[in-house]
């Protein structure tokens, strides 16, 4: 093996994130424009006053015009004056930037949905730095924002990893990576025919973790899939360096092969100086004003005697994240995290960290409710949000988004696995209420019950919310589904979107919700989901403004999935559709800043079906009640509660009277099957604005 020409070294250099990041950061270094905002505290409702009700795009997944790109597509005013008047405030684009790898001097494509970042460009396949300047202009044209994403645990294998492995400067300190003495090659698995990296299986883990190497197994294997994946950690071949010393390598990868982790505590503090100057970049030169901190939770890990390394709730993730999150406010921007952890760690990570976080927390319990009909679950998982002194106007509620539907309940798992809790009349230790739970459904919304569906490794099970609510109607075959079905999945799909929005914080919906999407047959990925990533099934293309009738595909391949609603256009001119509905149901949520309440009780009920969130609205505007009804049965309840105040009732969705608080503090609720009822006591009379 020779040594690395030097003109591909400079070539590689030229490309890496870590240089263009320090590009970008200078821009602030020596400046006062770094010190005109407060940082060191997380600011969950000045950014929910900012927008509260979120598009997720999802690029690979877009219906372009013919000849045009995805950023032009989702810059296009007829689409922002559709968005604008369903009351979209914010569009998360999901990752545009370039992803994937480099083998030489070529690009090869992303593996995960360009979550695998190498670089600051946008990528082509998506369109321009100037369509995305361009989609934030027009954005900001209708009252509105960009949300772009930054991957602080990993990258993908471009330019800095290849940097990395040849040893050049500070790139190996970018990496989870060591190199391992030729000494103990022995110890690493050969690579067969056409493989550039090897799994190592969980003996070689714990030999080199013996040996001092590494920190040996995590506490858990994301994407474990016997086989491919059955451990954290992977070999490289032999590899020259700059210095002409031929190593191999041993690299960290909480995801797929291809996204190394981040070293966050190397001496060279390369990996910070590269996320940090990619968001700045997206604020300064893109346009967007929030950013999503994707996978943010595995900034550290750290060897324990006797036991499976320290990888999830580790302090290092909080101070990387206080780091990162600062940095964006600093620039004027806001932050969110996307990470499925226990509700300590979430709480955690908000002290100083993201502004705001996914709900993670309610998410697989709303779905628990509307598959059993009972709201037991749900009502426990938002007690627990307040006893960890989480305020749901932090929270990110959310209807389908690119990633599986989660079933890992990692509260139960870790932390809380001992812990007793009172369900279904009995007493579990939390490991075992979390079996519980997951078999019930799995049951309900895979295998035979659901073969549409499709089950993700251990994490949970990949399906649209069209698809949740069919297997919750115990539909079999989506092929049969009758208009009156259809029906009632929008029905129950309007009741999904009313738990997340009248409640204080974000409501964010994807482009598969707006139009009724169900999943791909497996059959039209297959070759996509080879290495057991199922979730393509739930991603397929759609057209919300019909740019591009005869399309069968997305730009990207995609194929076009079936829509129950039909598109954002269509249903825009029919009152009973699917997006007329909810855009009324948004308006009233707007105008008496839901979005901005404060939540102050969630009641027992008798009614397995019912969920009661009590609310006080801002500027004085009274209380306010969601009452919704996860269950085929009617409601007629009577809620006693002493300390509610006294006054007349409103229907806040259709402007009527509803009775009256009883001198005793009693409220009747009368609820047909998935109805969903917002109720407003009247104590001061003020218009909505």
């Amino acid at each position: 093996m020779s040594m690395p020409d030097q003109d591909y070294v400079q070539w590689l250099v030229d490309q890496s994130m870590l240089r263009n990041a320090k590009l970008s950061a200078r821009k602030y270094a020596g400046q006062s424009r770094q010190w005109q905002r407060p940082y060191g505290e997380a600011k969950a409702r000045a950014a929910t006053a900012i927008a509260s009700v979120w598009f997720n795009a999802y690029p690979p997944s877009i219906v372009t015009e013919k000849g045009a790109s995805v950023l032009k597509t989702l810059g296009d005013a007829k689409l922002w004056d559709a968005l604008a008047s369903l009351g979209i405030q914010a569009i998360h684009t999901g990752p545009t930037k370039r992803a994937g790898g480099i083998v030489g001097r070529e690009f090869t494509p992303s593996i995960d949905g360009n979550f695998d970042r190498i670089g600051l460009d946008i990528d082509a396949k998506f369109g321009t730095t100037e369509q995305y300047v361009a989609m934030s202009r027009m954005a900001s044209a209708h009252n509105a924002i960009v949300i772009d994403d930054v991957v602080p645990s990993h990258s993908g294998k471009g330019a800095d990893f290849r940097l990395a492995e040849m040893a050049y400067e500070d790139y190996p300190g970018i990496y989870h990576m060591v190199e391992i003495r030729e000494a103990d090659w022995n110890l690493l698995p050969l690579l067969q025919d056409g493989q550039e990296v090897v799994n190592l299986s969980p003996p070689a883990v714990d030999a080199l973790a013996k040996k001092g190497y590494i920190v040996g197994q995590l506490q858990r294997v994301i994407f474990f899939e016997p086989g491919v994946k059955e451990t954290d950690w992977s070999a490289t071949g032999p590899i020259v360096g700059v210095d002409g010393h031929t190593r191999r390598w041993v690299y960290l990868h909480y995801f797929k092969a291809g996204q190394p982790s981040l070293n966050w505590l190397d001496p060279t503090f390369a990996a910070q100086q590269m996320i940090i100057g990619d968001a700045l970049h997206a604020i300064d030169s893109l346009g967007a004003v929030g950013l999503r901190l994707d996978a943010n939770g595995f900034l550290g890990v750290e060897v324990r005697t006797g036991g499976l390394a320290w990888s999830e709730g580790h302090p290092l993730s909080l101070v990387g994240n206080s780091l990162l999150a600062g940095a964006i406010r600093k620039a004027g921007g806001f932050s969110f995290q996307e990470l499925n952890l226990t509700v300590d760690d979430i709480a955690a990570m908000s002290q100083g960290g993201a502004d705001l976080s996914y709900d993670f927390i309610t998410r697989p319990a709303y779905h628990h409710a509307i598959l059993t009909g009972d709201t037991e679950f749900l009502r426990l998982m938002l007690r627990t949000m307040h006893e960890f002194k989480i305020d749901p106007a932090s929270l990110i509620h959310g209807l389908q988004n690119h990633d599986e539907l989660t079933l890992e309940l990692v509260h139960f798992w870790t932390l809380h696995a001992d812990e007793i809790y009172t369900f279904q009349g009995k007493t579990w230790q939390g490991r075992t209420l979390r079996t519980h739970l997951r078999e019930t459904m799995y049951s309900k919304l895979s295998g035979e019950h659901a073969p549409y569906n499709q089950k993700f490794v251990t994490n949970g099970v990949a399906c649209t919310t069209a698809s949740v609510i069919a297997a919750a109607l115990a539909i079999r075959n989506l092929d049969e589904i009758s208009e009156e079905q259809i029906a009632q999945i929008q029905k129950i799909h309007l009741l999904l979107a009313m738990y997340n929005a009248f409640q204080p914080g974000v409501f964010a919906l994807s482009g598969w919700d707006m139009i009724g999407a169900l999943p791909l047959p497996a059959s039209e990925v297959e070759d996509m989901m080879q290495d057991g990533d199922t979730r393509w099934i739930q991603r397929g293309a759609y057209d919300l403004m019909d740019v591009n009738a005869d399309a069968r595909v997305s730009s990207e391949g995609m194929p076009k999935c079936r829509s129950l609603y039909g598109s954002l256009a269509e249903q825009l001119k029919r009152p009973d559709s699917f997006i007329s509905q909810l855009k009324h149901l948004l308006s009233v949520r707007q105008s008496y800043g839901i979005a901005g309440s404060h939540q102050t009780a969630v009641p027992d009920v008798k009614a397995a079906g019912l969920l009661i969130m009590i609310h006080e609205l801002p500027d004085g505007r009274g209380t306010q009640i969601t009452a919704l009804n996860f269950g085929a049965d009617e409601i007629d309840e009577v809620l006693a509660m002493p300390e509610i105040p006294r006054g007349p009732i409103v229907d806040m969705l259709h402007g009527v009277p509803a009775g009256d608080v009883s001198e005793e503090g009693e409220i009747q609720i009368q609820l047909a099957p998935y109805e969903g009822k917002s109720l407003r006591i009247v104590t001061h009379y003020h218009a909505p604005t």
